[in-house]
C-alpha cells in the first residue's frame, strides 16, 4: 500500500534514554551459553551495551520527561498541540489509552485527538504515515508522535538471543505543516500470518498470566524464559527482512522516481549490525550510509531505533543542513513500512538521559 503526502515536515526530534546502562560483557554469566561464544557473537552482531529502565517505569514515564524538556524550554507550546501519537508494545495499562494518560498528567486541551499505537519496529514509520493523514484535517496543524517502549522489562534476563540486543526509550517527532510543497511518499505491508515469530505468548485474554506462565523454563534455543517474556524467531525474522525490505525500497523509490544514490541516508531500524550489513549489501547501499551501531550503544527499543539511529548520526547537524532519507521499519506483526523524505532545519534535533530516580506516580 502506497502514500504520498506534501506540505508537511518533521520539525523537531528529540529522543530520551535511560542513564542506566548495562554492559553484555557482565551479563554473560546470566546466560546458558559459553563465555566464549558470548565473545564470538558480541563481535558479529555488535552488541555491547544497552539501555535500561529501572523497576516501576513505564514508557509514559519516559514520555512525560521529554515532553515537558521541550514545554519548559519552549520548544513546544502545549494549546499547539492537535494531536497525540503514542506508538508503543508497553502500555501503562490495557486501558486507559496511554496516550490520554500523558494528556491529562500534561494538562492539554480537550479539544485534541489520542491516539494509541500498537505497533514494534515499524512504528515509527507508521506512526509518520498516521500523523501526516491527521495534518491532512483542516483542524489539524501540529501532530507530536510519541514512540515509547520498554521491552527490557518483558523479557528475561536468561534470554541470550533477546535480552543483551534489547533497550529502552522514548522519541518525541513534530509534525507540522511546511511550505515546502516537496512530495512525501510511504509504503505499508503487513504479514499477519507471521504473527507468532515475534511476540509475548502470555498475558493477553487469548492466553492470561498465571503462575504457570510466569515459569522460567529451558526452552528449545537452550534460553530461559517464559510465555510471559519476550521471545523471537530470529532466522524467521532475518529470512523475512532479507526478503521482504529490498523489493520494499525499491517499490518506494520507484514510485518517487529516485535511485539509490540519490538517498543521503537510509536510517533503518536497528535490530542488530550483522542484519543490517547484510541488508546494505543486499540492497546496494554503501554500508556508511545505512548506520548500524545503534543496539551496541543504546539496544533496540523498537520503534525508537530510527529516530535514535537519525539523532546520534547527525544530531544538531539537522537544525542546519537537510538530507533525503529513507526511513524503513519492520518487525512484530509482521510489518515493515517505509518513507522517502527530506528531513532538515529542525528547531532541535538531541538525546538525552532519563534520570534513573525520576519516576511518575499513577
Amino acid at each position: 500500500m502506497n502514500f504520498t503526502f506534501r506540505n508537511m515536515r518533521i520539525g523537531g526530534l528529540l529522543v530520551v534514554v535511560p542513564e542506566n546502562e548495562s554492559r553484555y560483557a557482565d551479563e554473560w554469566d546470566n546466560y546458558n551459553f559459553p563465555v566464549a561464544n558470548s565473545r564470538k557473537l558480541q563481535n558479529v552482531i555488535g552488541i555491547d551495551r544497552h539501555r535500561l529502565v529501572t523497576e516501576g517505569t513505564c514508557a509514559s514515564d519516559l514520555a512525560l520527561f521529554g515532553l515537558r524538556h521541550l514545554i519548559d524550554r519552549g520548544d513546544l507550546q502545549p494549546d499547539e498541540i492537535d494531536g497525540l501519537i503514542l506508538v508503543t508494545e508497553t502500555p501503562d495499562y490495557f486501558m486507559p489509552p496511554t496516550s490520554s494518560v500523558i494528556q491529562g498528567k500534561l494538562g492539554l486541551s480537550q479539544d485534541m485527538w489520542c491516539l494509541d499505537l500498537n505497533q514494534g519496529c515499524a512504528g515509527f514509520a507508521v506512526g509518520l504515515i498516521q500523523g501526516f493523514m491527521m495534518l491532512q484535517q483542516e483542524s489539524i496543524n501540529r501532530v507530536v508522535l510519541v514512540n515509547a517502549d520498554t521491552l527490557t522489562r518483558t523479557c528475561s534476563p536468561q534470554d541470550r538471543n533477546a535480552y543483551p540486543l534489547l533497550g529502552d526509550a522514548a522519541s518525541i517527532a513534530i509534525l507540522e505543516p511546511s511550505a515546502d510543497p516537496a512530495t512525501i511518499h510511504a509504503n505499508l505491508q503487513m504479514d499477519g500470518a507471521q504473527h507468532e515469530k515475534i511476540m509475548i505468548p502470555a498475558g493477553g485474554f487469548r492466553l492470561p498470566s498465571t503462575p504457570d506462565t510466569a515459569q522460567v523454563e529451558l526452552a528449545s534455543d537452550g534460553n530461559y524464559r517464559g510465555q510471559d517474556h519476550y521471545h523471537m524467531d530470529g532466522i524467521a525474522v532475518l529470512n523475512f527482512v532479507q526478503n521482504q525490505i529490498p523489493p520494499l525500497i525499491e517499490n518506494l523509490l520507484s514510485t518517487a522516481a529516485t535511485r539509490l544514490d540519490e538517498v543521503d541516508w537510509f536510517m533503518f531500524h536497528q535490530p542488530n549490525r550483522f542484519m543490517l550489513e547484510k541488508l546494505a549489501d543486499k540492497l546496494g547501499v554503501p554500508r556508511k550510509k545505512l548506520p548500524n551501531d545503534v543496539v551496541e550503544h543504546y539496544g533496540n527499543a523498537s520503534s525508537v531505533t530510527i529516530p535514535t539511529a537519525i539523532t546520534h548520526t547527525l544530531g544538531a547537524g539537522l537544525t542546519e543542513n537537510t538530507y533525503k532519507m529513507c526511513l524503513c521499519g519492520f518487525g512484530v506483526g509482521l510489518t515493515c513500512s517505509s518513507l522517502l523524505l527530506q528531513i532538515g532545519g529542525l528547531r532541535f534535533c538531541e538525546m538525552m538521559d532519563y534520570p534513573s530516580a525520576q519516576q511518575e506516580t499513577a
